[in-house]
């Protein structure tokens, strides 16, 4: 067992952690109530009405998930800084792992342009009556739900690596890290489950997001406010 001070450089990447989650949440949040506020679920013709009537809101949707994806980017190069020294490769891994979950969802975002196009009202569409067009939209949006799940796997298998390197490193409470990795796991494990079973989605509700919700807006604060602290006992510092 070696000691490994806290330099600069983590005390900075840890403040950037703290910003990022609470801005990745707040734009997250706003994309996701933006879709549900505008679909009408079981009636693909009003909710293509509410996106043509709110072009802008929906775009603003798209937007907010693109920066969601943006701040996403630079915390998860902040996590790998700060954690490194615990575990090089654990924490190498978790960063391929979140910077795939958020390869994927920034390509379910293009499905938005999909159905924008489908709506336009552009001459070449009147080939296809109104009621097809609105199912190709109600289409493109149900493609969200698929590639969000694929996403969240990713995403609950990096933040577990994360919150277990948190746990080892001393530099936070360990019962935040524990909510972590619990958190974390739960939202792999539940996504995956969609995939082989999406009637599961129905009887789970959207409740299992929210120790996940939870662990990330307190980590924020935390991280934001309060900062890392010097491990103790001191941390072994791996290559």
């Amino acid at each position: 067992m070696t000691n490994a001070p806290i330099d600069d450089s983590q005390r900075r990447a840890a403040r950037v952690v703290g910003f990022a989650y609470l801005l990745a949440m707040a734009t997250a949040v706003l994309g996701f109530y933006i879709r549900g506020h505008l679909t009408v679920p079981g009636n693909v013709s009003a909710t293509a009405q509410n996106i043509v009537a709110a072009e802008r809101l929906f775009r603003i949707g798209i937007a907010a998930d693109v920066m969601t994806f943006v701040v996403d980017i630079a915390l998860i190069t902040a996590l790998y800084v700060v954690l490194k020294p615990v575990n090089r490769s654990l924490a190498l891994l978790a960063a391929f792992w979140r910077l795939m979950e958020t390869a994927v969802l920034l390509v379910a975002t293009l499905n938005g342009f999909n159905v924008l196009r489908v709506l336009s009202g552009a001459e070449y569409l009147n080939a296809f009556e109104p009621n097809r067009l609105h199912a190709l939209a109600r289409l493109s949006l149900s493609a969200y739900g698929g590639a969000y799940s694929v996403g969240f796997v990713f995403l609950g298998l990096g933040s577990a690596v994360f919150s277990w390197l948190w746990f080892e490193s001393h530099y936070i409470p360990r019962a935040l890290a524990v909510l972590g990795v619990f958190s974390s796991l739960l939202l792999a494990a539940c996504n995956f489950a969609f995939i082989v079973f999406p009637d599961f989605a129905g009887v789970v509700g959207p409740g299992y997001m929210a120790p996940m919700g939870v662990f990330e807006v307190t980590m924020g604060g935390w991280l934001l406010f309060v900062g890392i602290r010097t491990p103790t006992p001191p941390l072994e510092k791996s290559v």
